[in-house]
């Protein structure tokens, strides 16, 4: 089974050689960091909880999870909930497979 980076990994470039009219880029939060590290990227902004992937041009944010197991935390909830009430879309998406899908459906 793959790891939440692989599915995210083999999605960003699927996207950037189907759709390369449409940049995409990931947001850093996950991953395990020494507290020094932590702390600094805290003070530079990194906030828990937010989407995974961004999609200017289409207002989308994505949140990767394995294909199985992987709950979307009382953080990512809360952002989900503010992107939306903006006016931008989120995916969560259950691998890369289900991520496709939902761009293709979308555009």
């Amino acid at each position: 089974m793959k790891t939440e980076h692989e599915e995210q990994r083999e999605f960003v470039q699927w996207m950037r050689q189907t759709h390369p009219q449409h940049r995409i880029y990931a947001i850093p939060n996950g991953g395990h960091r020494g507290a020094s590290q932590g702390a600094r990227l805290k003070a530079e902004g990194v906030t828990p909880g937010v989407p995974d992937l961004h999609v200017p041009a289409l207002r989308l944010w994505i949140e990767m999870k394995r294909t199985v197991g992987g709950t979307v935390s009382r953080e990512q909830r809360d952002w989900h909930d503010y992107l939306r009430g903006i006016g931008d879309r989120v995916i969560v998406a259950r691998g890369k497979e289900e991520a496709i899908r939902a761009i293709t459906d979308l555009l």
